[in-house]
């Protein structure tokens, strides 16, 4: 059974999602892939998972680092789930870019390479907005591209954690999945 709940962060309303393992969705309304694998049957119910995800994301959009971590249950596909969990890793406050993520997923597997468009994919199909921060990736020229919630969220998050750098730019030309 997957239950939802609703915040109103600064950003725009969000909507999550979770089941008896832990937190499977958190989405800004109107993204690309808005609720994917939400399940037809789902109850609204105020989990104290939820309440906890809540105070996660007030700590996190008053601009501070949250210093507790959330129960995730990842439910991609295995490449997916690696890939989310590398972004999981990505400290507070630093990017990486999509090689980076490509090269350690590589090196996981025991792989001399990765796609980077592969695993750009898999990025673009995160789950777990913000709590897993597929916003900290970049592109290898500083391009900011592939964020489901929209480039001006992607910024705006960057900026909250003081990560964002002069030499970011929107490309012209989206190259999101």
């Amino acid at each position: 059974m997957q239950y939802i709940s609703h915040y109103q962060s600064p950003l725009g309303n969000i909507l999550l999602a979770a089941d008896d393992v832990g937190l499977t969705g958190l989405w800004f309304e109107g993204q690309k892939y808005f609720a994917l694998y939400l399940e037809e049957e789902r109850v609204k119910k105020e989990l104290p998972l939820f309440v906890q995800t809540k105070k996660w994301l007030d700590v996190y959009f008053s601009g501070r680092e949250p210093d507790f971590k959330l129960p995730l249950h990842f439910c991609g596909t295995d490449f997916q789930n690696e890939v989310w969990e590398i972004l999981y890793s990505i400290p507070y406050g630093q990017t990486m870019t999509y090689g980076e993520v490509a090269r350690q997923l590589a090196a996981k597997r025991g792989l001399n390479r990765m796609s980077a468009q592969a695993v750009g994919g898999a990025v673009g199909r995160n789950e777990i907005s913000v709590v897993v921060p597929c916003h900290r990736v970049v592109g290898a020229n500083g391009s900011l591209t592939g964020y489901a919630g929209g480039i001006d969220k992607k910024i705006a998050l960057l900026k909250l954690e003081g990560a964002f750098q002069d030499e970011f730019f929107v490309p012209k030309r989206s190259t999101a999945p």
